[in-house]
């Protein structure tokens, strides 16, 4: 549940408050998603909260977030099954593949244990399989003439 004073524009930074776990924390804020949250903002005007809800003094509900991405989906004519936390999934095995360190992304999401955000390792075997062993650079280096 955002408000405005939640996005910091000046260092990139969405404050999280009670996010999973019931932790506070702070998330990146990418320059795409900058521009399209004033771009809501200026059109709607919300008073509060970011993305009010009915009555508009609340903040938008979990069930009409989960109803407005299941509409997204079929909008966009995705057929395979997914939850909102399929993004948060989808977010840190990006971010792996993209080659961001694990304890980065265990901040990123609010993990206390190392472990938990680990699991999402699995997801990025293919990037695991484009990792050059360093052993394979000893063998391509000629051996120095004695």
């Amino acid at each position: 549940m955002l408000t405005p004073a939640d996005i910091d524009s000046d260092r990139m930074l969405i404050r999280v408050v009670q996010g999973k776990g019931r932790k506070d924390r702070h998330v990146m804020l990418s320059p795409a998603l900058l521009e399209l949250l004033r771009a809501w903002w200026l059109q709607a005007r919300p008073q509060g909260w970011l993305f009010p809800g009915k009555p508009r003094i609340n903040p938008l509900s979990g069930r009409r977030m989960n109803r407005a991405f299941h509409e997204a989906l079929e909008a966009a004519g995705i057929q395979k099954k997914a939850t909102l936390h399929t993004l948060r999934h989808s977010f840190a095995t990006h971010l792996l593949e993209a080659g961001a360190d694990v304890r980065v992304i265990q901040v990123l999401l609010g993990h206390a244990q190392l472990e938990t955000t680990a699991r999402y390792a699995h997801v990025a075997a293919s990037t695991i399989r484009g990792v050059r062993s360093p052993l394979d650079a000893l063998w391509e280096t000629p051996p120095e003439p004695d």
